[in-house]
């Protein structure tokens, strides 16, 4: 694995212990401040501002963490852009999730987080992470 390749799915893990914690300073922390961001929460219209995004993270992780685990993730990289594809396993069920990084302030930072139902597990299990 390269060393991009591992700071991609690195900075895709802190996303989900921010989550999982419910730490919305270390949220605040993934998402880029600069670049355009979006953010489409399962059942939502697509939030495009930075101040909403955080908004609804302040929202969904007022009550504290989420009982969340990101499953299979794999990685496509299109030069500056990195996204991350894999399911989101909660108590309730599983998302299918789409997880955008871009290079900011020395780092990969997040530009979008797409979520929606998954009607079962997929078939094949999951390819190892790639680039």
């Amino acid at each position: 694995m390269t060393a991009e390749l591992s700071a991609i799915l690195a900075a895709n893990q802190e996303f989900y212990e921010a989550f999982a914690k419910g730490d919305l300073a270390r949220m605040d922390r993934v998402w880029a401040q600069r670049a355009p961001v979006v953010c489409i929460h399962p059942g939502w219209g697509a939030l495009t501002e930075r101040a909403g995004i955080m908004q609804s993270w302040r929202n969904i992780l007022g009550e504290g963490g989420a009982g969340i685990r990101a499953v299979g993730p794999r990685v496509f990289r299109y030069g500056a852009l990195a996204l991350v594809v894999l399911q989101e396993m909660l108590p309730g069920g599983m998302l299918m999730a789409t997880n955008g990084f871009v290079q900011e302030d020395g780092g990969w930072r997040m530009v979008l987080h797409q979520a929606g139902p998954l009607s079962a597990i997929a078939e094949e299990p999951p390819s190892p992470a790639r680039n």
